[in-house]
C-alpha cells in the first residue's frame, strides 16, 4: 500500500508558522518601540526656550538655548551645560511635571 503525500502541506504549514511569528513579533515589539521613538522625536521638537525638562541622566533643568543638533540646559544659576537634543526623556520630564503639579 502506497500512500501519497502533498509535497506543498509541511512547506505551507512552515511558512503560516512563519508568517504568524513574524506577525506577533511585529505587533508586540517592533510597532511599540516605533511608536515610542515617534513620540520621543515629536516631543524634542516642539521643545522651547523656557521648557522644564529631565535628560536621560536625571539632571533637572531649564531650555536656555535650542540649536540645531543641541540643547544648553540651565541647572543652576550660573550653570549651563550642552547637550545632544536626543538626550532630554520624555517620559522622565512628563513624570516631573506630573509630580511637581500634584504638590
Amino acid at each position: 500500500m502506497i500512500i501519497l503525500q502533498s509535497a506543498a502541506g509541511p512547506g505551507i504549514a512552515n511558512l503560516l508558522f512563519f508568517l504568524a511569528l513574524f506577525s506577533i513579533m511585529y505587533f508586540f515589539f517592533l510597532r511599540p518601540q516605533v511608536k515610542k521613538q515617534k513620540a520621543q522625536e515629536s516631543f524634542s521638537d516642539g521643545l522651547s526656550k523656557g521648557d522644564r525638562v529631565v535628560t536621560t541622566s536625571g539632571i533637572i533643568g531649564t531650555v536656555v538655548k535650542i540649536d540645531k543638533d543641541s540643547i544648553l540646559l540651565a541647572i543652576d544659576q550660573k550653570t549651563n551645560i550642552k547637550l545632544v537634543s536626543g538626550a532630554i526623556s520624555k517620559e522622565m520630564t512628563e513624570k516631573y511635571t506630573k509630580e511637581k503639579s500634584d504638590s
